[in-house]
């Protein structure tokens, strides 16, 4: 089928799946009525459309839903409107509820072709535009929750390795890959049970450490929230920790704050490899360096507003990054002007309060970070505030 005739099909699908939508949601409301405007609109986009889907045989099953539910509606239109008796009452729902379901079936089968449609083009698609806009759109057809006739159209196309591959692909440009890897993110979010596996297994993982813009760091972000300490594991097996590390320092203030967020991340759901790794690679210096810079500072002697974490269940001493975690914390509000503050506090509390290590581990590791602490800040008044905020987040 021509690019053309591709778009006027797609035309004429859109319209009549507006229509059996409408008939779909409104049977008992004259929907489902011959004379209704959207059944006669769908029965007239049915008559006109008939040479437009008889030359693609992926449309066959939708042109037979159509001229069922052109019979369904004539049928219903010989009888009488409005049922005298409790039967002809009960017969006349079942008929709508017949055609609501036809209705129903037919927005499906359009949907299906749309998303094949889309991922073929997606699949062939060399120009930037193009791919940007697909891309975009097909995020936006994952945010919509999980369908499972998207979901076979995902996988009989290939449809994830097609956008790893651009994204793990160094010569693609940076709008093109940045794209991908929002949409790998997508389709994690979609459906983990399916996707989580290529992840683990795929170049997904090493191409956004290595790209280091502030859009990658965000899908990794998401990534690990998603998958959690199995993507953890993977960032320090194949040895992407340091280079994270290293984005610490980088030159675009997004990209710090991103890179900030990360290892947060993994040291709430890194085990205790992971968690070292990062110290080894001299996480808490920078740290120290970010919080004492312009967009750092303490935030419990900000303005003197804030007193303190406050002590939840049993005795914990919830910190900054857990209150952010629940949106319960004012501090959130500073850290939009001073992404920083208290970023070493913050760090120590996500592991304190996090998944991945054990109780003993986590002791061990509060006394590890006061003591690097102490040896990395000269000025005591500096060191006694940053102490002062990781003992606030420990355990007792």
């Amino acid at each position: 089928m021509e690019d053309r005739q591709k778009t006027e099909v797609l035309k004429a699908l859109e319209a009549l799946k507006k229509a059996s939508k409408e008939i779909e949601a409104n049977p008992d409301d004259g929907g489902g009525n011959a004379t209704s405007p959207s059944m006669k609109a769908l029965l007239e986009l049915q008559t006109g459309s008939d040479d437009l889907l008889s030359g693609d045989p992926h449309l066959s099953t939708l042109s037979y839903l159509l001229s069922h539910l052109k019979e369904l509606a004539l049928a219903l239109k010989s009888k009488h409107r409005k049922p005298g008796s409790f039967f002809a009452l009960f017969q006349w729902r079942s008929d709508n509820n017949e055609i609501s379901r036809v209705a129903g079936s037919i927005g499906t089968e359009i949907q299906s072709w749309i998303d094949r449609e889309s991922v073929d083009r997606l699949n062939s698609a060399t120009d930037d535009e193009e791919r940007v806009a697909l891309l975009a759109a097909l995020k936006g057809r994952l945010a919509g929750g999980f369908d499972r006739g998207l979901q076979e159209v995902l996988l009989r196309s290939g449809a994830f390795a097609a956008v790893e591959s651009v994204l793990a692909d160094p010569t693609a440009s940076k709008r093109v890959r940045e794209q991908s890897a929002a949409a790998v993110l997508a389709m994690v979010r979609f459906n983990k049970d399916v996707f989580v596996g290529p992840i683990l297994m795929g170049p997904t993982v090493g191409a956004l450490v290595a790209m280091s813009s502030a859009a990658a760091l965000a899908a990794l972000n998401g990534l690990i929230a998603a998958i959690r300490s199995p993507l953890v594991d993977e960032l320090h097996a194949r040895g992407e920790i340091p280079g994270l590390v290293g984005l610490l320092a980088a030159g675009e203030v997004g990209v710090r704050v991103l890179a900030l967020d990360c290892a947060l991340e993994i040291g709430y759901y890194g085990r205790k490899e992971a968690v070292d790794a990062m110290l080894a690679e001299g996480l808490l210096k920078r740290l120290l360096s970010l919080q004492m810079s312009d967009l750092g500072g303490s935030l419990i002697e900000m303005d003197g507003k804030d007193q303190g974490p406050e002590r939840i269940g049993d005795g914990i001493q919830a910190g900054v990054v857990e209150k952010a975690r629940r949106g319960e914390s004012r501090e959130s509000q500073c850290r939009s002007t001073r992404p920083f503050a208290s970023c070493v506090a913050r760090f120590a509390v996500s592991v304190e309060v996090g998944e991945g290590l054990r109780q003993r581990e986590k002791r061990a590791f509060k006394a590890e970070v006061l003591a690097r602490v102490r040896e990395a800040v000269i000025d005591e008044a500096e060191a006694a505030t940053v102490l002062a905020e990781v003992l606030w987040g420990s355990t007792p």
